[in-house]
């Protein structure tokens, strides 16, 4: 029966048990920083934080700009766009051809060509805008 050790209830003990613990009174502006901070660090918990802060361990920051993730999403969107429209233009011309006669058709081709430059130009304003955008706003 000695063989057999008597099983005791309860978890079993830590190897390293926290056994110091602190209090720290903030005001409401220094609250306000800390929970920022800790939010922006992106530990699970406030004592791992505090502890990382005073022995000046590294802290990961991670920020995300919500503001240039949905440009670049209407960005992409509209470069979707762009692409659909240059299917349906080789289509429209095709159809204007096969359907019109000569002088007609050309009436509808020269729409069509304004209409191609005023995509362009449109185009180049938004490549301008987009390299205005990363220049002041995103930081590599």
């Amino acid at each position: 029966m000695e063989a057999k050790q008597k099983m005791k209830g309860g978890r079993k003990p830590k190897n390293n048990p926290i056994v110091f613990r602190y209090s720290v009174n903030f005001t409401d502006a220094e609250n306000a920083e800390f929970l920022s901070r800790f939010e922006q660090s992106g530990l699970k918990n406030r004592s791992q934080f505090i502890a990382a802060c005073i022995f000046e361990k590294q802290l990961k920051v991670v920020k995300y700009d919500m503001a240039a993730m949905e440009y670049y999403s209407r960005l992409t969107n509209i470069h979707a766009q762009i692409r659909a429209i240059g299917v349906n233009y080789n289509q429209v011309v095709k159809a204007i051809k096969a359907t019109f006669t000569e002088k007609k058709a050309l009436a509808f081709l020269y729409k069509l060509e304004k209409a191609t430059r005023e995509l362009v130009e449109i185009h180049r304003q938004i490549q301008r805008l987009t390299a205005e955008f990363e220049k002041k706003w995103l930081q590599k």
